[in-house]
């Protein structure tokens, strides 16, 4: 039997719709830096979708890149970002946050959320204590959607971190490596020009729905940092050919393919989770995304591995929790191989 792979969600090239539109590329020539007619017309289509049609829309290599330069970008030297525990500027970019030379504020996190009453009493604490010229400021909030743990911030969740933001002047940007699964699941309520509204920044992700490469910053408000492009390509995020990022957002955003590929992702998902509950297998964290957690001995997880690829995320004990993550490329047979695995 072939090895299956399900480690991550961005295992594959680039929907097919991208590679032809590429390929349709060949021959031509484009102004660089993303200054070309084709990002152009990305930038229209995506401020449209997300009802912010004065705003302003960069695009940017990968996820850790747009993450380093926006929050470095928005804070000043002697500010902090707040963030999950679990969150991703917290765990998994190497520190990149604070190589920037801002510090990570953790707040605990359930099932890799943050609410506003945290967020609230972070803030509080700083302001309320005398020796807080001291201290970090916490200048700003970070939020993915969907979370690390694949859960979602409902539109009660965000208006009440956004209300917060608004009341300790704390910037809110939102992580959206993965937005295209949030936006497809079930129960989701938060929409594009909900972000637009309740948020100062935030972004599309490419990589792992769907494009080759590349992340699609929206500022919603327009000079909300001035100079942005100048110190995107200070911090190396800055790609020459930007015709090739703005190609794919145009692609991305033209009949609604993102939110069709986020969907695929979605509901192969939520076929591997029946099966997981019907087998009796214990899933970690749930929700209606594309990646799925499983507690399994460490046995058990080595004896499956042998056969599907997938991700480790952490130790528990006797036990290891192993990640499971769908895509946009997974396919009907090879989930159907992996519930008959499992």
């Amino acid at each position: 039997m072939e090895k299956l792979y399900f480690a991550s969600d961005y295992m594959e090239t680039a929907a097919p719709e991208i590679m032809e539109a590429l390929a349709g590329l060949a021959g031509k020539k484009f102004t660089g830096y993303g200054s070309d007619v084709i990002s152009e017309s990305a930038r229209r289509k995506i401020l449209a979708a997300a009802g912010a049609l004065e705003g302003e829309v960069y695009f940017l290599v990968g996820g850790t890149q747009t993450n380093a330069t926006v929050i470095d970008t928005m804070l000043r030297p002697y500010e902090g970002v707040i963030a999950a525990s679990t969150g991703h500027v917290s765990v998994h970019e190497a520190g990149a946050i604070e190589c920037g030379g801002h510090k990570v504020l953790t707040l605990p996190a359930k099932d890799g959320k943050i609410g506003a009453a945290d967020i609230d009493g972070l803030a509080g604490t700083y302001w309320n204590d005398e020796n807080h010229e001291h201290m970090v400021m916490p200048a700003m909030v970070y939020i993915s959607q969907p979370t690390e743990y694949g859960t979602l911030y409902s539109l009660k969740e965000l208006e009440e971190i956004s209300a917060v933001c608004r009341k300790w002047k704390l910037a809110l940007y939102v992580d959206g490596a993965r937005l295209a699964y949030a936006l497809s699941a079930k129960g989701n309520d938060v929409t594009l020009k909900d972000l637009s509204r309740l948020t100062d920044v935030f972004y599309i992700g490419g990589t792992k729905c769907g494009a080759l490469l590349g992340e699609a910053v929206v500022f919603p408000k327009k000079g909300t940092v001035p100079h942005f492009f100048t110190m995107v390509k200070q911090h190396g995020a800055l790609l020459a050919k930007g015709w090739a990022a703005g190609l794919q957002f145009d692609t991305l955003f033209t009949g609604g393919l993102y939110e069709k590929l986020g969907k695929n992702g979605d509901e192969t998902a939520d076929s591997i989770r029946q099966a997981l509950d019907e087998k009796g297998y214990v899933q970690d964290v749930r929700n209606s995304t594309n990646q799925i957690f499983i507690t399994l001995t460490h046995e058990k997880a080595r004896a499956l591995s042998e056969k599907v690829e997938m991700g480790f995320w952490e130790n528990k004990g006797d036990n290891v929790v192993m990640r499971i993550a769908t895509s946009w490329a997974s396919t009907e047979e090879e989930t159907e191989k992996l519930i008959a695995l499992l």
